[in-house]
């Protein structure tokens, strides 16, 4: 059994590898596990605690993974199951912690079991597996419902019978590539308690849960109709949809959570949950269900200091009353880049992307500002930190590219009126001088690199002390070594509007926001600064202050 001591997720800082994008090892373009495995070396260096990597497992990659075909297996895309282990073992040998993402609300349509289905015939047990119905309608040619996937367009596709004739229906709340499970279904409950060990015995240290507040439908999957401006992920105020959110999604967390217990060393369970309010998400972190869910409230506060105290302040409330850390997160490999996001001038879109006709496009030199003071403000707070590839390195949104070389589904099923997630998924820039910037040998990528990424290339950050990497390294081992993930904050009640400023332990935190705020400097020495400081503190900074 587990003790206090040993949850080091209480207080982590973890750090997303989205795999296709990290490290090119076999010069194909794609990322890989040995790629990764190479590069494990320069993460212990920034001082993060835990890696987190998106999916590598068997899969048509129609959407970058998420569409697994094989839940206990490696793409070959990415190596094999010897290259996870040694992944592992060189991350363990660093002191890092690995913690994988696992797809439960849905399979790729290549799965042996949707394979299975298709060849079967209605009201068989293999497509209890899937959630299937007949369609409405005088030949059933309408769907079941008029529910809309979250890529856009109906979230049913209708199937073929054997002869050829019109078949049933079945749900994707994603691509149609991507077939719901129904979780009201033993069997579904029973494959995934058995691959929750493979991968658990070969090391893992926890997973990453996707569309956690997915997997269950409501009884009779009614019509729902969804405001116009809703995230399609959920998280908004309003009516409850009838497939996100569902209370009995709990009663399939707390069995998970009875998996991972039987391991030693704490694994751990971290929920993607499109949840508001905070008070609702904070159910998926109660004692017997997940260790962490994604603050993504936090992630789409506007940069504004009273949002952000607000946000903070109910953060660590809700989160603290059902005995859990909360975490703070500013980018991932679904939104736009917050180096970018923070200086939009229209709506920030998140998930619906930016492109060169997007309206409002960010000041670079703004978003930059911006995104090492938001980076320097979220690793000064209390709790776990999660930090996505690239981002010490202040890669903006990647906005040019091509339409011919865009592969998000987003893009595609909404006729290119969203430019969907490709902006935050580009290639890594590691060498500023050679091929594709270090991410592959061969200079091949998925993705097409900015020439002006040459500049933010790891190397070319690495010796400056003025750089954003070099932020993130004094930040994180700052943190570290002051002990800030455990204490409390108090609000100082000198700093003027448009400021936020708080102690924690024997520091002070302050940041500028609202336009045209400049507040004087603190006594005191300065640890670290987000941009550079003299006599005030200039807009858009946060500084460290040690009293």
């Amino acid at each position: 059994m587990s003790t206090a001591a040993d949850a080091w997720w209480r207080t982590a800082v973890i750090y997303q590898i989205y795999p296709r994008s990290f490290a090119d090892s076999s010069g194909d373009g794609i990322g890989d596990l040995g790629g990764i495995t190479t590069r494990l070396g320069d993460l212990a260096a920034l001082g993060v605690d835990a890696i987190w990597l998106s999916p590598f497992y068997t899969s048509p990659q129609k959407d970058a993974g998420y569409d697994v075909a094989d839940f206990t297996d490696v793409d070959p895309l990415f190596g094999t199951l010897a290259d996870f282990d040694a992944m592992v073992a060189r991350a363990h040998e660093l002191g890092l912690r690995v913690i994988v993402d696992i797809v439960p609300n849905h399979s790729s349509d290549q799965h042996a079991w949707f394979q299975a289905a298709l060849a079967a015939p209605e009201g068989s047990s293999e497509r209890a597996r899937y959630i299937f119905r007949d369609g409405k309608g005088e030949a059933g040619e309408l769907p079941p419902n008029n529910w809309e996937s979250v890529f856009g367009g109906p979230a049913w596709t209708r199937t073929a019978n054997q002869d050829g004739t019109p078949g049933q229906w079945f749900l994707h709340l994603f691509d149609s590539s991507q077939p719901d499970f129904d979780w009201s279904n033993p069997e579904v409950l029973d494959e995934f308690d058995r691959v929750l060990r493979f991968w658990l015995d070969r090391g893992a240290d926890g997973f990453r849960v996707d569309v956690a507040h997915g997997l269950i439908k409501a009884d009779g999957l009614p019509d729902f109709a969804v405001a116009e401006d809703a995230n399609s992920m959920g998280g908004d105020e309003g009516p409850q949809s009838p497939y996100w959110a569902q209370e009995g999604v709990h009663d399939v967390w707390r069995r998970w959570r009875s998996v991972v217990d039987e391991y030693e060393g704490e694994r751990i369970l971290a929920a993607e949950a499109w949840v508001v309010p905070l008070s609702k998400m904070a159910k998926w972190v109660r004692s017997d269900e997940m260790h962490q869910a994604f603050n993504f409230a936090y992630l789409e506060t506007d940069w504004k200091a009273a949002d952000l105290r607000a946000v903070i302040d109910e953060s660590i409330e809700e989160f603290g009353a059902v005995g859990a850390p909360s975490t703070w997160v500013l980018s991932n490999h679904d939104v736009v880049r917050h180096a970018s996001r923070l200086a939009l001038t229209a709506e920030n879109p998140q998930g619906h992307g930016i492109g060169p006709h997007s309206a409002g496009l960010p000041d670079p030199v703004v978003g930059l500002r911006r995104g090492r003071a938001a980076s320097a403000l979220m690793l000064a707070l209390p709790g776990s930190a999660y930090v996505y590839q690239g981002e010490e390195l202040g890669l903006p949104e990647a906005i040019d590219i091509p339409d011919e070389a865009r592969q998000d589904p987003t893009w595609f099923r909404t006729e290119g009126e969203r430019y969907g997630r490709d902006g935050c998924r580009v290639p890594l820039p590691w060498s500023a001088d050679e091929p594709a910037y270090g991410f592959s040998p061969t200079g091949e990528t998925w993705l097409p690199q900015p020439s002006e990424w040459a500049l933010l290339a790891r190397d070319a950050q690495e010796n400056s002390p003025s750089s954003t990497l070099s932020l993130y390294r004094k930040a994180l081992g700052l943190r570290r070594d002051l002990g800030l993930a455990s204490n409390a904050i108090e609000w100082i009640s000198e700093a003027p509007a448009g400021a936020l400023a708080f102690r924690t332990g024997d520091l002070e935190v302050w940041t500028t926001i609202d336009p045209g705020v400049e507040v004087p400097l603190p006594d005191g020495e300065v640890l670290l600064a987000s941009s550079e400081v003299a006599a005030t503190i200039p807009p858009d900074t946060t500084v460290w202050v040690r009293r």
